[in-house]
């Protein structure tokens, strides 16, 4: 049973629901496999509710770099949504929100142009 929770979030957009524990390990492993999926079956966006995390180490933000890095690579838009202040300290410490889309709710950032 996979550890994310995908759901369309619009037309064109895939939301992916994240566990409250993100250290990398299996997690980094689904997850690429889910964004992958994502990618070639059309999204042009795609939503990480971070909602759920409570814990998440510097694999965690390997697997959310990575992603981006995939997603990029095929002209899609990734965004973070409803991010935690745990994880949006460590995105500040370590600048990556001036690298992420970060938006306060999925419909937000579903809604994002």
């Amino acid at each position: 049973m996979s550890e994310f929770a995908v759901r369309t979030g619009s037309a064109s957009s895939v939301v992916i629901g994240f566990p409250q524990q993100v250290l990398g390990g299996p997690l980094a492993v689904e997850l690429a496999g889910i964004v992958r999926e994502n990618a070639t079956a059309g999204a042009t966006k795609v939503v990480l509710d971070l909602a759920s995390v409570t814990m998440m180490n510097s694999s965690g933000l390997g697997m959310l770099v990575s992603s981006l890095t995939t997603l990029r690579k095929q002209g899609i838009r990734l965004c973070l949504a409803a991010v935690p202040e745990k994880v949006s300290g460590l995105l500040t410490m370590t600048q990556l929100t001036q690298v992420f889309e970060i938006f306060p709710t999925v419909d937000d950032a579903v809604g994002s142009a």
